[in-house]
């Protein structure tokens, strides 16, 4: 493949609240639901609302944007689709490359988190539902920022750390932690050793920025791992320390989602038993379907194959692993969307 290695960011912490959705018993909800920052103001509907499951396939996009304080322009930073498949019975969740090339209607073409940028969520959606033909339905946004405090409020997540990983995780810690708002943050501590060893706010998101000693895909495995280390982690939590939790995390959150949408959607999830979370990535990064590099005025860039969109499409909708899917098995038919 040519070209630097790119990356493919994982919102992190609307991950955080989908495990919430997931793990918590669902009567915690009603009494924290009033602080969801959310497009509905008739949070008192949810109350007298029975749980209802949801059926079909459900698309939620995860937003995770990265405006930093004092500045205005916006974009997002992270791009996720968190599928709820009752006919399957599993949680997709599917990136997708920020530096992806795409028409962005009413503006050309350009990179896929550019669209946030002109338009907000509105044009972000249109953008999304019409370059991939994947229907969404809501979405849920975090600022960048929280996910260090929220990791600290969790007490850590457990990640296994390679050799080759130690010195630049620790590059990476010296300006996380500088910017780590926590209150009881401590001094800085590094990283000291390999293997597996739970890591604190500002050592985490250090270690999902990792992105240059190997390729873009093992890039994408160390945020998978600090992703699930998560949901292992709010699991493992004790109920009475949900409220406390939820009480703290709730307001960072904006979504279109009301509180009875929420609500259906985590008692669908709850009963998928056991769980079973599924992950995948658009482009389709291979040698073949997908080309990165520099690109006419739109800067390093993914250009993909067209029809590679099946896979994308087959695993959201069909429950088709994507490493399975018949498509990548032929090559005669690649048509990159330059």
């Amino acid at each position: 493949m040519t070209g630097k290695n790119k990356k493919f960011k994982f919102t992190k912490v609307v991950i955080i609240l989908l495990a919430l959705l997931i793990t918590i018993p669902l009567f915690t909800f009603y009494h924290f639901y009033s602080k969801l920052n959310t497009t509905s103001t008739k949070v008192e509907d949810a109350y007298k609302s029975k749980y209802e499951t949801v059926d079909g396939v459900t698309n939620i996009l995860l937003l995770g944007t990265d405006g930093r304080e004092k500045e205005l322009a916006y974009r997002s930073d992270c791009m996720m689709i968190a599928t709820i498949d009752a006919n399957n019975k599993n949680i997709k969740l599917t990136s997708l490359a920020r530096d992806t090339y795409v028409d962005i209607p009413g503006k050309g073409k350009g990179k896929l988190n550019a669209a946030y940028f002109w338009g907000k969520e509105k044009l972000l959606f249109q953008t999304i539902e019409e370059n991939f033909q994947i229907k969404l339905d809501k979405f849920i946004q975090v600022d960048f920022d929280n996910l260090m405090n929220i990791v600290f409020l969790l007490g850590g997540v457990e990640v296994d750390v390679k050799q080759h990983e130690v010195d630049i995780t620790n590059k990476y810690i010296v300006p996380s932690y500088d910017q780590c708002t926590y209150a009881n943050k401590g001094e800085m501590k590094l990283i000291t050793h390999t293997g597996k060893q739970v890591l604190n706010g500002y050592q985490a998101i250090a270690y999902t920025r990792v992105r240059i000693t190997d390729s873009a895909i093992n890039r994408d495995e160390r945020q998978r791992q600090v992703m699930l280390s998560i949901i292992d982690t709010m699991k493992e939590k004790e109920f009475s320390q949900y409220p406390n939790l939820l009480n703290t995390l709730l307001p960072y959150v904006s979504t279109n989602l009301t509180p009875k949408d929420l609500i259906d959607i985590a008692f669908t999830a709850y009963n998928f038993k056991p769980l079973t979370i599924k992950q995948g990535q658009f482009p389709v990064i291979d040698e073949v379907h997908v080309k990165g590099g520099k690109y006419k005025n739109a800067g390093w860039v993914w250009l993909y194959d067209l029809n590679s969109r099946k896979v994308l499409q087959d695993f959201i909708n069909k429950d088709v692993d994507m490493d399975k899917n018949e498509y990548l098995k032929d090559n005669s038919n690649i048509q990159l969307n330059y």
